[in-house]
């Protein structure tokens, strides 16, 4: 490990208490933030399909601005794997010995920074360039995602806190590089077999 190997100084009581507070909480509220924890990425990918295809009714260029996001989300989460295997954190859950909601990750599957968070925060910050409505609805869901990751016992703090810096910031430059493709792609990609994707 090259950064975090004293996880738990960093945030371990801020992560216990979060644990204990969840086990205190109603069933219900337990429930709810285990399903969004563990299905809630596919809510982005459902917001990047309706900017694709709101996007298809402005221009080609709008569409392609809005297939980029994707590419940006799949970038910001090589990004975070890299980190991953770079830092080998161990899960809070594993190393803190603490009762989760959640089953804790085998060994080997680490901690530092959250892909889940990273994800999240990249498909927020990437809707934002196809849709500020859209972008604001991502930003509360990438919230609620990184928060679960710690109320389920699977991640400290700031591992969710590393993953939102990390996806959004390869977000934000992928998304300016991928914006500066010729205006004219489009409509030469809008002329071929593509057009579907492109044009409504």
């Amino acid at each position: 490990m090259i950064l975090a190997f004293r996880a738990a100084a960093l945030d371990g009581p801020a992560y216990t208490d979060v644990v204990r507070l969840a086990h205190s909480s109603p069933d219900w509220l337990d429930d709810s933030v285990t399903v969004w924890s563990a299905y809630g990425l596919a809510v982005f990918a459902l917001l990047m399909t309706v900017g694709w295809w709101r996007a298809r009714r402005v221009s080609p260029v709008a569409a392609l601005t809005a297939l980029a996001v994707p590419l940006s989300v799949v970038a910001a989460f090589a990004v975070d794997a890299g980190l991953k295997l770079l830092v080998r954190e161990d899960r809070p859950c594993r190393g803190l010995g603490a009762s989760t909601l959640a089953a804790c990750p085998a060994p080997g599957d680490w901690s530092f920074p959250s892909n889940h968070a990273a994800v999240a925060a990249a498909a927020a910050v990437a809707l934002f360039f196809v849709s500020r409505r859209l972008g604001a609805v991502a930003v509360v869901a990438a919230s609620a995602m990184s928060v679960s990751r710690v109320w389920i016992g699977v991640h400290y703090p700031h591992d969710v806190v590393a993953g939102v810096v990390v996806g959004a910031l390869v977000a934000l430059l992928s998304m300016r590089v991928l914006r500066r493709w010729p205006r004219d792609l489009a409509g030469r990609l809008a002329a071929t077999r593509l057009r579907p994707l492109l044009v409504s």
